[in-house]
């Protein structure tokens, strides 16, 4: 089955972890998606990294896909709050499960309302669109996490490619494929291990699923996730696929 990688959390603030994921997986051959944060954590605006623009356009020149990551990838940052017209913000459990379990309070897209949700993508695209990156490939919520009416939203705006943690989507036709998601999570020791051996166990899956290889800058401060990455990426390379929307397709 077909494996695309990817590296989240593109942003001048990850700037060095960035590239030593963008190393790794060019020392096998493989040409990463990269999920761009337009103003990560709402203090590293693109807008004010011109150099970090260039980088963006020349890796999108070189044939790496960008995909729309979110806006701040951060709950509650940012001026506007939940509108109360059109879709409402979640509360209760979901919310407890994408802030808390899924991530660390950046599952931004899952703790917004509708129009505010549209904002952030006005937002968002027209930050890449002056950083001069030619097309997007696709919107990825921080944490894989968005509401149902998301999809709905990203067909209107003519988005080819999303996902979330179990499936991956082409909004435009409508098309869900089940997927396997292979990433590490390095919050807690306990997360770290866990997670490594997680992936350890999943990848026979790939037979059955295609597959994401999904690379996190926080990874490549560990020792022990630089080597799971690039024994993972020696794993996919035989069947690494560019476009993203080919996981659909397959």
């Amino acid at each position: 089955m077909p494996v695309h990688v990817s590296i989240h959390d593109v942003t001048p603030a990850w700037a060095a972890e960035v590239d030593a994921a963008l190393h790794a997986c060019a020392e096998v051959g493989i040409k990463p998606g990269l999920l761009v944060i337009p103003n990560y954590h709402g203090a590293w605006p693109l807008d004010d990294h011109p150099d970090y623009a260039e980088r963006l356009r020349g890796w999108q020149a070189a044939g790496h896909e960008i995909f729309l990551h979110g806006y701040y990838h951060l709950t509650g940052a940012g001026p506007r709050t939940a509108a109360a017209t059109g879709h409402a913000a979640p509360r209760g459990l979901r919310r407890l499960w994408a802030q808390k379990v899924v991530s660390g309070g950046e599952a931004e897209f899952s703790d917004v309302g509708e129009a505010e949700a549209r904002r952030r993508l006005d937002d968002g695209e027209a930050v890449l669109r002056r950083a001069g990156l030619e097309q997007l490939d696709g919107f990825i919520a921080p944490a894989w996490s968005m509401p149902p009416w998301m999809h709905a939203v990203l067909r209107e705006r003519g988005y080819r490619y999303t996902e979330d943690h179990l499936h991956v989507y082409d909004p435009a036709t409508g098309t869900r494929r089940a997927s396997l998601v292979l990433n590490y999570a390095s919050r807690t020791p306990a997360r770290l291990w866990s997670s490594l051996l997680y992936c350890r166990l999943a990848r026979p899956a790939r037979r059955f699923l295609p597959t994401r290889v999904a690379i996190h800058p926080a990874d490549m401060r560990h020792a022990v996730l630089r080597k799971e990455i690039h024994d993972l990426l020696r794993w996919a390379v035989g069947d690494a696929v560019v476009p993203a929307r080919a996981l659909v397709e397959a």
